[in-house]
């Protein structure tokens, strides 16, 4: 792989510029549009700036895919602000980041899309494969944008222009951004030369297109009245996804090693990586300080947690979804590690909790939260099938014995699944995808798409039949730059 820092410096001259102010004068130096988009190289070059701008983002999409669900509460030293998980939003503390660093990543997609097709490649295959990655980078961030925010402006070309006329815009409706996300995974499913997966797995390919694909469609089939026919398409696309190379590993924790990155569950992430430019994930709120730790707990969670490395411990698991684990569920340990202080009788006392699966890398001493974000795996894929195929009155129970067979090992027997209802199927469903996929962004989008989040999230259920709470506000700041921006309902 080419380094991404290498190539940040110029990719974020040309593609970083939604909402920046343009100077009188330009300094002689600065690498132009006209000077820069000649060679297959110069196209390369932008395609990893694209994926230097996902990784920005993948705080974002971390925080608002999780942290209003039932999961999080805070450390022993609080939340240090993290506090959308008390669901008291306003345009004035949104509380998550706001939509423009998002648009940085479209305009991104939006260079390419515009000025790679006038380059000559070595190969057909070679350019494709970059429009394509671009399709499906912009299909994926308005989808997550439109999930949080609902309407949104739609850019399809590149920002370029301080004028008015470019820069200020309104939303369009949802609807509208749904046919551009699913046009552009047409685009792109048709301009992948081959399904394989490249190397890392941490650039789209064409399985992960078909896993944004069947998420989508997913989506709008219950939120959008997409219906039946939108789980059958969701369907075909994880058909597609299982005859490329991935398949679950046969331990459960070894998915989130640092020296088990790209691994075959692996469909897409964001690569993290020592020397790479990176700086430390999300992760690092779920770890621990230094000054928390407690002299009084085991050897074990001590020599666990040595270096303790710049963990916060701000975001910790809720005891409401800890004690949904059983102990016979390997996904308990390899999720989290349970830290208990012991008094000089040695009765344990519960004190917190280390997220396992972003612990990173230690290096020279220091932990480093260099975990890859994962993004679609496929144990996420096989609930996404038995979640479409219990929609269409199928069984969804392969799918769902697949997953906990490996969670339970030689106690899979005690938690065979069995079918019934699809309202029995779906909260089965919905609650494998907690124990399965927890700290990895997935939550709070279940819950909506399940129409549960009134229902399951304690600081919500008061307030069952307010909707609009679903959507996230714009931020003021938003709002002072775009005139023609209207306030989501309810904020």
């Amino acid at each position: 792989m080419k380094s991404l820092k290498l190539v940040f410096s110029i990719s974020f001259i040309l593609i970083s510029c939604f909402s920046c102010n343009v100077l009188d004068v330009s300094p002689v130096s600065v690498i132009t549009n006209n000077s820069f988009w000649k060679t297959q190289n110069d196209a390369e070059g932008a395609l990893n700036g694209m994926y230097v701008n996902l990784r920005a983002i993948e705080d974002a999409l971390t925080a608002v895919g999780e942290q209003r669900s039932e999961i999080f509460q805070g450390g022993v030293y609080g939340t240090g602000g993290n506090d959308m998980l008390h669901n008291a939003l306003s345009a004035d503390q949104p509380l998550h980041t706001d939509w423009r660093i998002y648009y940085t990543v479209i305009n991104s997609a939006n260079m390419i899309l515009k000025y790679v097709p006038g380059i000559t490649f070595s190969s057909e295959a070679a350019k494709n494969s970059i429009l394509a990655q671009a399709y499906t980078m912009r299909a994926f961030t308005y989808f997550a944008m439109t999930k949080t925010w609902g309407d949104l402006i739609i850019r399809t070309e590149p920002t370029e222009s301080a004028s008015a006329d470019v820069t200020v815009k309104e939303r369009s409706p949802q609807a509208e951004v749904f046919k551009l996300i699913k046009d552009d995974l047409e685009k792109a499913l048709q301009l992948y030369p081959d399904n394989n997966f490249p190397t890392g797995r941490f650039k789209w390919s064409k399985p992960a297109a078909q896993a944004v694909k069947a998420d989508v469609h997913l989506w709008t089939a219950k939120r959008l009245n997409g219906g039946q026919g939108d789980f059958t398409t969701a369907l075909a696309a994880i058909g597609e996804i299982e005859k490329a190379d991935v398949s679950l590993l046969p331990n459960y924790g070894d998915l989130f090693q640092y020296a088990n990155k790209g691994n075959k569950e692996i469909v897409m992430a964001i690569r993290f990586q020592d020397l790479d430019g990176a700086a430390n994930n999300h992760f690092w709120r779920q770890w621990i300080i230094g000054s928390a730790v407690p002299a009084n707990t085991d050897a074990e969670t001590l020599k666990m947690i040595n270096p303790v490395g710049s963990g916060q411990g701000l975001l910790v698991v809720t005891d409401l979804v800890r004690k949904q684990f059983t102990e016979d569920d390997t996904r308990k340990k390899a999720s989290f590690h349970e830290v208990y202080t012991y008094d000089a009788a040695g009765k344990p006392t519960f004190y917190t909790t280390l997220t396992m699966k972003g612990q990173g890398v230690i290096v020279g001493g220091n932990r480093l939260f260099l975990s890859d974000i994962i993004l679609y795996r496929y144990a996420d894929i096989l609930l996404m099938k038995a979640e479409a195929k219990n929609a269409l009155g199928q069984d969804p129970s392969t799918e769902i014995n697949l997953v906990r067979q490996r969670a339970y090992k030689e106690n899979a027997g005690k938690h065979v699944f069995v079918s019934g209802t699809k309202e029995q199927n779906d909260d089965a469903i919905l609650k494998e995808r907690l124990l399965e996929l927890l700290f990895e962004g997935k939550r709070w989008w279940d819950l909506v798409r399940f129409g549960k989040a009134f229902d399951l999230v304690p600081n919500l259920q008061s307030k069952k039949g307010q909707n609009d709470l679903l959507l996230f506000p714009i931020s003021n700041g938003v709002l002072s730059l775009e005139p023609k921006v209207k306030q989501n309902p309810g904020y």
